[in-house]
């Protein structure tokens, strides 16, 4: 299933997967890379590895210089064919990113805040040092944005994360299917 495309174009992601923080957005990707066999990019995770740690980068380089490190990953990680694209929570916020992303596969994983206030690392997530009343606000923020581009919703609160995968999975093989993938 790894090379098949999105819906509406020859080579885009089969999943983008957005949300708020600590929804899960980097593990369910991995597991969805598994089960669709299919290369998984996390930008975040690719903005760490080549730039350094995002909080560093925060607190060096500021928010718009990451902003525009994360656009670029985005923007690289979107033409790649057939791949499960995991982004970080305010990449949404880009406007040249929100427009990319209109027309993909995307899937918004939501969290509660509860569920969400035992995942937050406050030293690792440098716009919720504040703790989860700053979390609140931030996705309250968010949230319209998050819900206009989304094509498919999954709670991550309390499920299982491997149900939530597999079922995401499914979704993105049938629509896959019904716009020409196989």
């Amino acid at each position: 299933m790894a090379d098949a495309a999105g819906p509406g174009r020859g080579a885009g992601p089969l999943v983008v997967l957005i949300g708020p923080p600590a929804a899960g957005k980097s593990r369910v990707g991995k597991r969805l890379g598994r089960i669709l066999d299919a290369t998984v990019i996390d930008t975040d995770r690719q903005i760490a590895a080549e730039h350094g740690p995002i909080p560093e980068i925060f607190a060096t380089r500021g928010e718009a210089a990451f902003r525009a490190l994360e656009a670029d990953a985005v923007a690289d990680a979107l033409r790649r064919p057939g791949a499960v694209v995991s982004l970080g929570g305010g990449a949404v916020m880009t406007p040249s990113i929100a427009a990319a992303l209109e027309g993909l596969p995307v899937v918004l994983l939501t969290i509660t805040p509860e569920a969400a206030a035992e995942r937050l690392d406050p030293e690792t997530r440098p716009l919720v040092r504040d703790g989860i009343g700053a979390w609140v606000d931030l996705v309250a923020s968010r949230l319209p944005t998050y819900t206009a581009l989304a094509a498919a919703t999954w709670d991550t609160s309390s499920r299982p994360i491997d149900h939530i995968a597999a079922e995401i999975a499914e979704w993105a093989q049938q629509r896959a299917a019904a716009a020409g993938g196989s």
